[in-house]
């Protein structure tokens, strides 16, 4: 009876410091989560644990036990209970009671509780758990962990519960439910679906209280299965009571997600006025498709809409479907408002779904002011707000497996946003069959032979396209009709390769090409034409045209290697591989009349008009060209050649193995002869290299080309005044001493550092979640990135740079041309929480910074995120400032200040 009595006040004692210690004043309350808050005597609860378990261990029998189990009995068991521990098990017959010590477990039904203490009364049904203080930290450790079936696990300082009516009271809970957690105050268990909460935290953060940065505290409340119904809520944050409460309230506690109304941000543009901006809601339609239905409407009478769709089917594809419309008052008073609309669809099929096919799409489209007119659409994104063109593809490939044939078929769309036209392919569709030996088996036996060694292939595409369209005329009926171009393109590749002599690879090649046009142009002059009489007038004539080309050429290559070895230094040797390659190459003239593929148009054969005659191709409209013009017959002469250093091991080096190092990855020069030409049958010379430095960090490379001819400056009178012009002569300038004239040369140099860049870089991990595999919440996860990248922030990444520096020359003879710009952007973490981003560009001829500069300061306050943005210059000068949850249920819950970029006269010019 005393050892009953001692177990049932050390109960009391826990409970009522757990009481005490929840009902203190959080503004005082800040130990960490893993220190006691459970405060217990350190004096007092020692004795009393110390005492009860010698007295129990006198008036009972100690049992070593793993796991054991009380079956069924006349008590009122339903179920059979099991319980193990990691170190002792005691029983006390008497009262029908267990006390499990270290590492406890018990289970019962569908409910699981882990706990360092656990004592279970049979008799009256109920288990009591709670922790115990480390005698070396002096810790509370060992936290009751309870799960009952498919409820996420609750953890706490101590519970008493009864495992048969599943009715009990929890001290200090701590659980997560999609994004919400409660923790701390009391909760009372009044049956499996609800429960009474008093003083309990709701908030988005996962930290548990004390240790919470935002929450809502519930003075009183009831839980339901999906959602809290509350008394009187006030606001917390780190600690700190705030003056704002609400007299009771409704807390989402959903198991899925759950439709509701999307908050909005208010404001002022100076020139729309002011808004309410991103008024929405949002519909769950079910676990596979929600739509969320956003609106803007400004005081002036400006207002854009947009509607967004996200789609998943596990193991199967997921995308997102996006439409967006604008109507925006920038002109005058009275004046038409600018309408704009877009549209965005992003899908992604499992490659695992049907294998051998494939379907993907990424679409972006509309009016080509659109992301001008709606900056706030992009959140500002300087990169969004300055592009030039916007593109789309949708694909669907079919492999036959065992086949070398594949198929492709796709739309495509592109759209110049400055010239204000559109580009369609509707659709483009590729049949292709790899290359195979016809000649060889696959039975053979030995080496092959000649004829073994020919390769053959084929490929057909096939097209309907609409070039450069303005945008206001693609929708209407007749351009489809006199606008688009259609056409079939077959193609024959035959190869053939051999070694020679050991140090000789030859090569011979052979192509046929074959196009099939369902219309052809016809060109003549009109004398009687009031624009121009000399212009010819192109009309479009239908009917089935076909046209052949074909070309042949064979050629050698060969290495040649070149050592330099040096004693002394640091240097031990340079390598050169030098790689030359010469091959003959023939195409016939086409444009001969018997092939029938040109015609020749005559201006006027009447005296006194002057006569003129015009060749012309009749397939030069097809959008897949036709024969070239003109015989070739020549020499194609190339040059590469790579440069390598060995550089000497430190003495340090314990493996004492040479370093080498790539000084020149290739230099390759280049030109053709064609011997079949009248005159001027040297080609431009064009040469290109590239290299790479810093451990290959940065990437160097160059390109340009050489005029072999001797070009001479003329002069013409034209309104009045000289004008130079230049005429080049077939002669060489090596004839005249001189070197070939640079015409064009282009030098780059882009790279990417970091802090991890000079580290060693980590055996590669095995390949785990990728876009084919990824679960729902990283599908969630990774389309709120693509939404909006400014919100991810990496902050274990130091610091990170990458720059690009272009630079280029042409000369016109009379006059040179050059562009020297150099681009850098990257961050920095100054602290675990600090976050500094930056891009610019620097114009190094005009010595000025570029319009796409822009400046960012990231706060990372665990559950809440804090954001400063801004563009010092341009058009698009503007600040933004944003304070917002984490969470993503509450991901709307922020609070900004901007000021928008057509607020840019209020900055100092």
């Amino acid at each position: 009876m005393k050892f009953a009595r001692l177990f049932f006040l050390l109960e009391i004692v826990l409970i009522v410091n757990s009481m005490a210690a929840t009902g203190r004043s959080r503004n005082n309350y800040y130990k960490p989560i893993i220190d006691t808050i459970i405060k217990l005597d350190s004096i007092r609860d020692k004795k009393l644990l110390k005492i009860n378990q010698s007295n129990a261990k006198n008036s009972s029998k100690s049992v070593k036990s793993k796991a054991d189990t009380a079956k069924k009995d006349k008590q009122g068991l339903e179920s059979e209970l099991k319980f193990s521990d990691d170190d002792s098990t005691i029983v006390d017959k008497v009262h029908n009671i267990l006390y499990l010590y270290g590492h406890a477990r018990v289970k019962y039904q569908d409910v699981e509780m882990d706990a360092d203490f656990i004592r279970v009364d049979q008799k009256k049904h109920l288990i009591f758990a709670s922790g115990s203080i480390d005698p070396v930290t002096h810790r509370y450790i060992g936290r009751p962990l309870t799960k009952q079936g498919k409820d996420k696990p609750v953890e706490s300082d101590s519970l008493l519960f009864d495992y048969n009516t599943k009715k009990g009271k929890i001290y200090n809970p701590a659980s997560q439910q999609d994004g919400n957690y409660i923790s701390g105050g009391q909760v009372k268990k009044l049956n499996e679906t609800e429960a009474a909460y008093r003083n309990v935290l709701f908030s988005t953060c996962e930290k548990p209280f004390p240790e919470t940065d935002f929450g809502i505290v519930i003075t009183k409340g009831i839980g339901e299965k999906n959602r809290i119904i509350s008394g009187p809520a006030y606001l917390e944050i780190e600690g700190v009571p705030l003056p704002l409460a609400i007299p009771f309230g409704f807390f989402p506690k959903p198991d899925s997600r759950t439709s509701g109304v999307i908050l909005p941000t208010f404001g002022e543009d100076q020139k729309l006025g002011f808004y309410i901006r991103d008024l929405g809601y949002y519909i769950a339609l079910n676990d596979y498709v929600d739509l969320t239905t956003q609106g803007t409407l400004y005081s002036k009478g400006s207002y854009d809409l947009n509607t967004s769709a996200r789609y998943l089917s596990r193991y199967l594809y997921s995308g997102s479907l996006s439409l967006s419309y604008g109507s925006h008052n920038y002109g005058l008073e009275g004046d038409p408002p600018a309408k704009d609309f877009n549209i965005t669809w992003s899908h992604t099929k499992n490659s695992n779904a049907s294998p051998g096919s494939t379907f993907s799409a990424s679409v972006n489209a509309g009016t080509s002011s659109y992301y001008q007119n709606n900056p706030a659409s992009t959140n500002y994104n300087l990169q969004s707000l300055t592009q030039n063109n916007l593109s789309s593809s949708i694909s669907y490939s079919k492999q036959w497996l065992g086949t070398p044939f594949n198929l492709n078929i796709s739309l495509a769309h592109s759209q110049d946003l400055t010239a204000k036209t559109v580009t369609l392919d509707l659709p483009t569709v590729s049949f292709n069959m790899s290359t195979l030996s016809p000649f060889d088996s696959k039975d053979r036996v030995g080496e092959q032979k000649w004829y073994q060694k020919i390769t053959v292939g084929y490929s057909l595409q096939a097209t309907n396209h609409i070039n450069a369209v303005p945008e206001d005329e693609l929708f209407k009926g007749s351009t489809l009709f006199k606008r688009m171009q259609n056409g079939l393109e077959h193609q024959i590749p035959i190869g053939f390769n051999q070694t020679f002599l050991k140090y000789f690879q030859f090569s011979a090649s052979a192509n046929y090409t074959e196009w099939w046009y369902f219309q052809t142009i016809r060109e003549q002059y009109d004398r009687n034409s009031l624009i121009d009489p000399d212009v010819p007038v192109i009309d479009t004539v239908g009917g089935f045209k076909r046209a052949g080309s074909y070309n042949v050429s064979a050629g050698f290559s060969t290495k040649v290697y070149g050592m330099a070895t040096f004693k002394k230094g640091k240097l031990q040797a340079i390598r050169t591989v030098i790689t030359p390659s010469v091959s003959f190459a023939y195409r016939p003239d086409f444009s001969d009349p018997s092939f029938g593929y040109y015609k020749t148009i005559v201006s006027n054969a009447i005296i006194p008009y002057p006569v003129t005659s015009t060749m012309y191709s009749i397939f030069q409209n097809g959008v897949y060209g036709g024969p070239s013009s003109g015989r070739s017959a020549g020499l194609n002469l190339s040059l590469d050649n790579s440069i390598e250093a060995k550089v000497r091991p430190k003495s340090t080096d314990t493996s004492q193995t040479p370093k080498h190092i790539k000084i020149l990855d290739g230099l390759t020069i280049s030109t053709f002869y064609n011997f079949a030409a009248d005159s001027f049958k040297l080609s431009q010379i064009a040469f290109s290299g590239h290299t790479a430095i810093l451990h290959q960090k940065v990437n160097i490379s160059f390109s340009g080309n050489l005029n072999p001819y001797i070009t001479i400056l003329n002069d013409s009178i034209s309104s009045g005044s000289i004008v130079k012009y230049p005429h080049m002569i077939d002669k060489y300038t090596w004839q005249n001493g001189k070197f070939p004239t640079l015409t064009t040369f282009s030098l780059s140099m882009s790279g990417s550092l970091n802090s991890s860049s000079f580290a060693p870089k980590p055996a590669t991990p095995p390949i785990g979640n990728t876009l084919q595999n990824m679960n729902p919440q990283q599908a969630q996860k990774l389309a709120m990135i693509n939404s909006d990248p400014g919100a991810y922030i990496d902050f274990n990444v130091p610091w990170n740079i990458t720059f690009n520096y272009s630079f280029s020359y042409s000369n016109l003879i009379t006059s040179t041309n050059t562009t020297n710009t150099v681009m850098i952007s990257g961050d920095v973490t100054l602290t675990r929480g600090w976050k500094v981003q930056y891009s610019t560009n620097y114009d190094l001829k005009a010595r000025q910074l570029g319009s796409a500069t822009s400046f960012s300061i990231y706060r990372d306050l665990h559950c809440w995120d804090l954001s400063f943005q801004w563009l010092p210059f341009g058009y698009y000068k503007s600040y933004n400032v944003t304070l917002r949850v984490k969470s993503t249920i509450l991901q709307d819950l922020k609070l900004s200040k901007k000021s928008d970029y057509t607020s840019s006269s209020y900055f100092a010019q």
